[in-house]
């Protein structure tokens, strides 16, 4: 079973509005994806789910073994901090330190000072500011807070990250640096699913791609998967 396994998902706001339609796909360990699409085709509702952030209206949610329509509210937390997840905008407190940032996570999941020390300045050195960790947020450029925001998102070992479009206030080439960060995640195992407009971005990574339209999943392409076949079959 993948690591993370939707079936028949489908998402209903109270407006009406169906975000998601019978969506059903699994990741495997380690693997990376893309989720790509229009505006309002869905992607950052399916994010949203995958994080434990939103309920689907139907259908089976399963990252990291947990099913996600069995979680008792009061695991809901310990549950969610196993999917890392990184926003476009940061998020950062920018009256901490970028150490402070990093650490945040673990200082609310009751780590010991020494172990948030350690994973903190591990996390920091993995994307390139340990030289920052006094810092703060304000005297980084635009692609460094990115990389703060992914360091507090992997600081804590989860097993799945989400981007929601984490390059979409970046240059190009701050875009592709990104990208290839991710990408060394999921070279250690970490299942890594990112939604993303950006259309050449995604085919120059050369991954999975998801793509949703109108909340429905109408392609699934794998990069290296055999072209359907035509014509009778021998």
């Amino acid at each position: 079973m993948g690591v993370i396994r939707l079936e028949q998902v489908s998402k209903k706001y109270p407006s009406g509005q169906e975000a998601l339609t019978d969506l059903s796909f699994e990741l495997a360990a380690g693997e990376m994806a893309f989720v790509a699409g229009h505006s309002g085709a869905g992607k950052s509702t399916l994010l949203r789910l995958v994080a434990l952030m939103d309920k689907p209206t139907r259908g089976q949610i399963t990252v990291n073994g947990h099913d996600f329509g069995k979680i008792k509210p009061r695991h809901v937390p310990r549950v969610r901090r196993s999917v890392g997840m990184v926003f476009q905008d940061h998020r950062l407190l920018m009256d901490r330190s970028v150490f402070d940032n990093v650490a945040l996570p673990l200082e609310i999941a009751g780590c010991s000072r020494e172990e948030t020390g350690k994973r903190v300045r591990a996390a920091l050195d993995k994307v390139g500011l340990l030289a920052r960790e006094a810092s703060l947020p304000a005297t980084l450029s635009a692609g460094e807070q990115q990389r703060v925001g992914i360091a507090r998102a992997i600081v804590g070992k989860p097993p799945v990250l989400i981007a929601d479009e984490p390059t979409g206030n970046l240059d190009p080439m701050l875009s592709v640096e990104i990208m290839k960060l991710f990408a060394e995640f999921g070279q250690v195992g970490t299942t890594v699913l990112i939604a993303s407009h950006d259309l050449s971005l995604i085919k120059r990574m050369n991954k999975r791609v998801l793509v949703l339209d109108h909340g429905k999943l109408i392609d699934d392409f794998r990069p290296g998967a055999p072209a359907p076949q035509t014509g009778a079959q021998a």
